[in-house]
């Protein structure tokens, strides 16, 4: 098994884009990943790559990107930006990702110079502390005998984020469910005083547990070979401080689904019950005809 410094110190190669030119970079493959690209990577190295390129003081609060075509792991990423506006409180930049000559990606995000002002929040949901609840992997090791074998090198992989679901898995269970969940999460070591690091590994994650929540209430999920499913959007908005290597909880509903397109929302809290983002995605459910 791979142990945590290694995954961390993996995670964080993978969204170091390299500088190849002025708001040129190249994103890394990531070792081992075989067939489509995960989507929270194409959006981490894009937002290290826009990071990189505005620079300065100003911090990324939000961003919003379309995915265009299914990233390839076979092939690197090449990152190009666009910075649109330098102003004094508010930068904006514009990112293409591109493979092989064509776009998978493309990104507007926007950077704030951090200054005082109003305040309000959400309550964080009343969840059991992360202490209390199994992790993603104890949960999958305890029904590893009833996981169609194929499944299993894909759900017992060793990741860099653990996740502990405070409202349950169920990969197993066709049963409909209210499209809302929950899940604590963090990366799985130490990540170091780097913040713009520490939000690109949330962007990074802000891709998981999301789309499957509008398939709740139809019995469905990304594991069965009758869905496909794709996520064709992506927003994160950055509203506080926060370290990804200490506990988040993620939770997430979705108010609607229809003609395959499932709609959801997410919002991501620190453990003493700060609201420090908020995520929306809408994406591909499809069932096979």
């Amino acid at each position: 098994m791979t142990d945590s410094t290694t995954l961390v110190a993996n995670l964080t190669a993978l969204l170091d884009v390299e500088t190849i030119d002025t708001d040129l970079y190249r994103g890394a493959r990531n070792p081992g990943g075989i067939g489509r690209v995960f989507g929270g990577q194409v959006i981490g190295q894009a937002l290290q790559a826009a990071q990189r390129s505005i620079g300065g003081d100003k911090i990324a609060h939000s961003l919003h990107a379309y995915f265009l075509r299914p990233g390839d792991e076979a092939h690197p990423i090449i990152y190009r930006v666009e910075r649109d506006f330098a102003g004094r409180s508010f930068a904006n930049a514009r990112v293409i990702a591109m493979q092989r000559g064509q776009a998978i990606l493309n990104m507007a995000a926007s950077f704030h110079l951090p200054e005082d002002g109003m305040h309000h929040q959400d309550a964080m949901p009343a969840v059991p502390p992360p202490d209390e609840l199994p992790s993603e992997a104890d949960l999958i090791e305890a029904m590893r005998d009833r996981i169609p074998e194929r499944l299993l090198p894909l759900l017992s992989k060793a990741r860099p984020i653990e996740f502990r679901p405070a409202s349950g898995r169920h990969w197993l269970d066709p049963t409909p469910r209210p499209p809302e969940q929950a899940s604590w999460f963090r990366i799985v070591g130490q990540v170091g005083e780097d913040m713009e690091l520490h939000r690109a590994m949330l962007a990074y994650a802000s891709d998981a547990m999301l789309l499957g929540t509008s398939m709740l209430p139809h019995g469905v999920n990304w594991l069965m070979d009758r869905m496909q499913v794709a996520s064709l959007d992506h927003a994160l908005w950055l509203h506080e401080p926060f370290r990804v290597d200490d506990w988040l909880l993620y939770a997430t509903d979705s108010p609607w689904a229809g003609h395959a397109r499932g709609h959801n929302s997410g919002r991501i809290f620190t453990r003493d019950g700060r609201l420090v983002a908020s995520v929306a995605q809408e994406g591909l459910i499809r069932v096979r005809g």
